[in-house]
């Protein structure tokens, strides 16, 4: 009766539509999983039960027990827990995949715990090979499945670290895990090539279209591919991170790398299987290629090397597999694995070289033309090869061709073409555009920064030719004053263009660049400022967002290169900006990124983005030392310093349509910008401090004012928004008094600003503020953040004289707001 209402209970947990049903089903089931007899009663309803969430709930609920931190099984018990499964599984191989999966799970999970557990001077928990050999060798497919499937889950277990093995020991996990790496893993890995090599000589008798043969070849290709991608060395990269890293194989792996049947068989296997399962072939080769180098010799490496380069070739050459869209990632990992893996040098010298870097070029040019669409993800490993063979070439010292110069511009032009063409069918067709997506645009411009300046002559060239064409006719449309439809395609094809300038104008870093080359950066930046000067003359009753992103883009990657202290200022794109806009020098140029900078900051209030970038790029450049100092002595920063409103800066208003609070966040980068361009020439100069801080000083008195009347909720909002934006302003302009010698006479000139007359004249505002919104983190966050940055000594900024109260000052109200605000949240808790 009582595995009845058991059955009746995951039934109700799994199947029911009523949330209140189905809380009171697992309140019982918790209440099950910590009775005493829970240990009898899970063996029994998995004997006994007809329902296979019953099951279910028996193999989780064993799971936990087994897993719990506090308390351990007895060895005999959890001995008695391991063969019982083993047995239920070979009796009974028609259960739910689920069910299966959550036994298989705690075979596993109980085979790591008890992983250096002795009884009888016999380490019971290591004979998985043995243990699991009963199921391979019965020569039934569902045995030999089931087989595979412990071995996989376990493989997995080993290699990951669970809640379990947090609570317990990183170090114990990963001691389990170099034992069973060092005793047992490469013979499982042996154990999936032989199963494996079953297949690939028996292609023709095996029925991949029957579910259980397919099972087994999934499962077994799954073992394979846990094995190589093993934590060996247990470090447990980031999976998120960098895909090109090295698989650190065991030496005592080598004779199965260097023998040519391991390749062979993966190579086969991709050819011969379904598009299924050869995606899982083409992922056990992308680790196999990634192999650490030092495993071989000299000659060992160059073998193997070329023996994958003419698998890949061979994939070329018969292209219908890659039509699946998993064999085409995992295939363009592949290719990208052979740069991040081998040197350049070594590449030119394997079998037919020409034939396989055209066949990759041709490959790469269709794909960036066909595949933007459908898989951009794919297409950054293609990028990510190309950029790192043309950043070899300066090293390579081989004498056979490297043939990149032929093939590169190819390449590029098939980038760029393609981007282009992506715009009217982006705009056509209403889909989701890539101009969007700044994250993959950065990502991609990196790339074409190093891909460009290989042939930079051919990239200059086709650059120049498609700005011109599209820039006559984005002037023709914007000429006729009215919203043309096609004006979209033309700004889209315009940003892209932009945004590829800036890039390799950046990509010049990576290069030994000639003058000539220089000339080139100086005909493309003539450009783009003629672009941003037509865009800006009427971009009061009309702006377009991604083409002025794609400026700031191309803005913050001409200052890298030509704007700063190193750069040589005979350069000849200063020659190039002379000569066509009149810009003789960095000074002005510097007033051309400025004047930029106030118009963004002027008429695109609404756009973070654009906010957010302008500022960065205004930040950047105050941080200098002869550049800043030029800054500082043109009249638009002038301007700057001494209207720093929201009626000159719409950004600054509190009231913005559509802003959220978390949009403030931009003012502290533009007030630790003016910061520092304010101490450029301020030394002790106090009067001109009070100038700068005029328009805070009138804020902190319209916020007293405010204080006094906030029982509105409008009012109470205002006061918000305002208290907010001032605490993010005083914030920036204290993170910038820490960068100069003069330091220590800004910050105390800040200080006394809220101390006037060494009397605590704003700050007690802020106190009122914290008091009044004190669980609101939105007004909390920037004023608690801004107490801490004056608390700061920064380059030992809070440094007083004997004589002076400063210190004493600080120290009190910083403690007061601690003190309030701690006490308040605790009144609240309590």
């Amino acid at each position: 009766q009582e595995l009845l209402q058991l059955e009746e209970l995951c039934k109700q947990l799994y199947e029911t539509a009523d949330p209140n049903v189905r809380t009171e089903a697992e309140k019982a089931l918790v209440s099950f999983a910590s009775s005493p007899d829970c240990l009898s009663k899970c063996q029994l309803l998995l004997e006994r039960a007809n329902s296979p969430y019953a099951q279910l709930l028996a193999a989780t609920t064993l799971t936990k027990l087994v897993t719990r931190p506090n308390v351990t099984l007895p060895l005999e018990q959890r001995i008695d827990i391991r063969n019982y499964v083993l047995n239920y599984l070979a009796t009974r191989t028609k259960l739910v995949h689920y069910v299966q999966q959550a036994l298989v799970q705690l075979f596993a999970r109980i085979t790591k715990l008890g992983w250096f557990d002795v009884l009888n001077n016999d380490d019971v928990f290591r004979n998985v090979i043995s243990d699991v050999a009963k199921f391979i060798q019965s020569g039934s497919s569902q045995h030999v499945m089931i087989g595979v499937q412990l071995l996989s889950q376990l493989v997995v277990e080993m290699n990951q670290v669970s809640e379990a093995d947090a609570s317990r020991s990183l170090t114990k996990h990963r001691k389990i895990a170099s034992s069973f790496r060092d005793s047992q893993l490469f013979e499982i890995f042996q154990l999936s090539c032989e199963l494996l090599r079953d297949v690939a000589g028996n292609f023709k008798n095996i029925n991949l279209s029957d579910d259980t043969q397919h099972g087994l070849m999934s499962h077994t290709l799954q073992l394979a591919l846990n094995c190589l991608t093993f934590d060996f060395i247990g470090t447990s990269t980031d999976e998120t991170s960098d895909d090109l890293s090295t698989v650190q194989i065991p030496t005592s792996w080598r004779s199965a790398f260097l023998e040519n049947s391991t390749l062979e068989l993966f190579f086969d296997l991709y050819s011969g299987l379904p598009s299924s399962l050869s995606p899982m072939a083409l992922s056990c080769l992308v680790q196999i290629a990634s192999v650490r180098r030092s495993l071989f010799n000299n000659t060992e490496r160059a073998k193997f090397l070329n023996q994958i380069v003419a698998g890949v070739r061979n994939i070329l050459e018969n292209p219908q597999g890659l039509s699946e869209p998993s064999n085409y990632h995992e295939f363009c990992r592949l290719l990208a694995r052979l740069k991040s893996n081998y040197q350049l040098g070594e590449l030119v010298k394997v079998d037919n070289y020409a034939d396989v870097i055209k066949r990759i070029a041709e490959f790469t040019v269709t794909s960036l033309q066909q595949m933007w669409r459908f898989a951009p993800n794919s297409v950054h490993y293609l990028l990510s090869l190309w950029q790192r063979m043309v950043a070899s070439v300066p090293y390579v010292k081989a004498s056979e061709p490297h043939l990149l110069d032929t093939f590169t511009p190819e390449v590029m032009k098939a980038y760029t073409m393609s981007r282009l063409e992506s715009v009217a069918i982006v705009v056509k067709d209403c889909l989701e555009d890539p101009l969007d997506d700044q994250g993959m645009i950065s990502q991609q411009l990196e790339q074409i920064s190093t891909i460009g300046r290989c042939e930079y002559e051919k990239t200059c060239a086709l650059l120049v030719q498609l700005f011109d064409e599209a820039a006559q006719k984005y002037q023709e449309l914007a000429a006729t004053g009215t919203q043309n439809v096609e004006l979209p395609v033309h700004e889209g094809r315009l940003a892209w263009l932009v945004y590829i300038i800036g890039a390799v104008i950046g990509g010049r870093v990576s290069f030994a660049s000639t003058d000539e080359h220089d000339a080139m950066d100086g005909e493309l930046a003539c450009r783009v400022l003629q672009l941003m000067n037509l865009t800006d003359s009427r971009i009061s009753q009309y702006g377009c967002e991604k083409l002025d992103l794609a400026i700031l883009s191309f803005f913050e990657q001409f200052r890298k290169i030509y704007v700063g202290d190193q750069v040589h200022k005979m350069s000849k794109v200063y020659r190039r900006l002379s000569e066509v806009l009149g810009l003789n020098d960095e000074s002005m140029v510097l007033s051309v990124f400025i004047g930029k900078i106030i118009t963004n900051l002027k008429y695109w209030g609404g756009s973070e983005q654009i906010i957010s970038k302008t500022l960065q790029l205004l930040s950047d450049l105050s941080v200098g030392y002869s550049s800043v100092r030029k800054l500082v002595k043109l009249d638009a920063v002038q301007f700057m310093l001494n209207n720093h409103t929201s009626e000159h800066f719409p950004f600054l208003g509190i009231n913005t349509s559509g802003r959220s609070l978390s949009d403030m966040r931009s003012r502290t980068t533009f007030y630790t910008a003016l910061g520092r361009l304010l101490m450029v020439d301020l030394g002790e100069d106090e009067d001109k401090f009070d100038q700068f801080m005029i328009p805070l000083t009138n804020t902190f008195e319209t916020l007293r004012t405010m204080f006094s009347n906030v029982n509105t909720p409008l009012k109470a909002e205002e006061a918000k928004r305002t208290l907010i934006g001032l605490a993010r302003d005083l914030r920036g302009i204290a993170f910038a008094f820490n960068t100069r010698t003069t330091n220590i006479i800004a910050h105390t000139q800040l200080r006394s600003f809220l101390n006037k007359d060494s009397y605590p004249m704003y700050t007690p505002i802020l106190h009122q503020a914290v008091e009044l919104w004190c669980h609101d983190p939105a007004v909390t966050t920037p004023v608690l953040k801004l107490m801490a940055e004056l608390a700061q000594s920064r380059s030992q900024r809070l440094l007083f004289d004997v004589s002076s109260p400063n210190g004493y000052l600080l120290f009190r109200e910083v403690s007061k707001m601690i003190d309030s605000y701690g006490e308040i949240q605790l009144l609240h808790y309590v």
